[in-house]
C-alpha cells in the first residue's frame, strides 16, 4: 500500500463527519493507513473577533453567503503541490463511479462545503479545481455530499474491501446495475434461489449474473445503456 490519501473537509460545521469516521469502513481503512480525513473549520482562518465566515449578499436577497476570504486562506494553508481542490455544490457535475474512481487516484482531496445561500462567486471562478453535486437536491449544507464521495472514493483504494476486484461487480462499476444477489436458505416462506445459483457451474452462473444485469439496467436505468452505445434490449435472450 502506498501514501494514503489525504482528504481535507473545509467547513464550519467539522463535528458532522465524527460519526462517519468513526464508524464500518472509514474507520478501519483510516486504520490501515489507507485514507487520512480531517475536518477542517472554516472559522479558525478568519480574522475579526466574532469569526465570521458569512455575510450578506451584495445586491439584496434572501439568507446568507459563505465570504471568500476565510475560504481562499485556509485553502493556501491546506494546499500541497499534489492537492485537488472540489467545491461541494448543487451546480457542481454530477458525482459518478466514474468520477469516484478517477478521485482514488489523487494524493490529497480538499473538498469546500458550501452553506446558507450559497458561496461568494470569485471562490468558483479563482479557487476549485472542480465542482461536484450528489444529486438535483438542496441539503442543508455540504458536509453530507462531501461524505458520500469520501465513502465511494475510499472504498476503492487498494486493501480497503480487500482483495483485488472486490468492487469490480458492484453496480455502475461495468457501466451497469448489479445483478440480484441470494444467500442462505435457499427457500424462504416459498421463495426459492434460481436454481443456476445452486448448480455449481460458475460458466452457467457468470451468464445468468450478466443476463440478469443487463435487464435490471435497462428495466430501471436504459440511460446507462445508452451511455455505453447499447440498446436496452440488445443482449436480451428470445
Amino acid at each position: 500500500m502506498g501514501a494514503p490519501l489525504q482528504v481535507d473537509v473545509l467547513t464550519i460545521f467539522p463535528g458532522m463527519l465524527d460519526g462517519f469516521l468513526g464508524e464500518s469502513m472509514m474507520k478501519r481503512a483510516a486504520r490501515a493507513g489507507a485514507v487520512t480525513v480531517r475536518g477542517v473549520n472554516l472559522r479558525d482562518f478568519t480574522a475579526d473577533v466574532h469569526r465570521t465566515t458569512d455575510d450578506r449578499p451584495f445586491g439584496g436577497g434572501p439568507g446568507m453567503v459563505l465570504k471568500a476570504e476565510p475560504v481562499f486562506q485556509a485553502v493556501a494553508a491546506l494546499r500541497t503541490a499534489g492537492s485537488r481542490v472540489i467545491l461541494m455544490t448543487p451546480q457542481g457535475r454530477r458525482f459518478d463511479q466514474a468520477t469516484a474512481r478517477r478521485l482514488a487516484g489523487e494524493q490529497h482531496l480538499i473538498l469546500v462545503c458550501g452553506h446558507y445561500e450559497g458561496v461568494d462567486e470569485r471562490i468558483r471562478q479563482v479557487l476549485v479545481d472542480e465542482e461536484i453535486s450528489i444529486g438535483d437536491y438542496v441539503l442543508t449544507n455540504g458536509v453530507l455530499p462531501a461524505a458520500v464521495v469520501i465513502d465511494a472514493v475510499v472504498r476503492l483504494l487498494p486493501g480497503v474491501l480487500g482483495g483485488a476486484g472486490a468492487t469490480e461487480e458492484e453496480s455502475f462499476s461495468a457501466g451497469t446495475l448489479e445483478y440480484p444477489q441470494y444467500t442462505r436458505p435457499a427457500e424462504f416462506r416459498g421463495w426459492r434461489v434460481p436454481a443456476v445459483l445452486l448448480s455449481g457451474d460458475h460458466a452457467a452462473i457468470a451468464r445468468w449474473r450478466a443476463e440478469q444485469s443487463r435487464q435490471r439496467t435497462a428495466a430501471r436505468r436504459p440511460d446507462l445503456l445508452k451511455q455505453e452505445g447499447q440498446a436496452p434490449d440488445e443482449h436480451s435472450h428470445t
